[in-house]
């Protein structure tokens, strides 16, 4: 990684929203972006029921997220750069 990777755009933001919908995690940043990912893109999230991938937490100032029944934490800043534990799936 390059030294001036902290200063790309992609770097440092936080998130002030998240919520999950149709098994999908979304996030509202503060520069006033909202992404979105499948929930099925990480291990953990997989498996959850959809009412548990509903009590999806900001911790850390907005740098985390914190799933407290699943015991699973996901940084924003790896959602942002793509860092997913499994691949996408395709359509059906």
């Amino acid at each position: 990684m390059s030294s001036t990777a902290g200063n790309n755009l992609i770097s440092n933001v936080p998130a002030i929203k998240v919520w999950a919908e149709n098994r999908m995690i979304y996030l509202e940043l503060n520069d006033g972006r909202i992404l979105g990912f499948p929930a099925d893109r990480f291990k953990l999230l997989k498996a959850a029921s959809e009412s548990e991938l509903k009590e999806v937490q900001l911790t850390l100032n907005g740098y985390a997220l914190r799933w407290e029944n699943l015991d699973e934490d996901l940084t924003v800043q790896g959602i942002l750069e793509g860092r997913f534990q499994l691949p996408l799936e395709p359509s059906t």
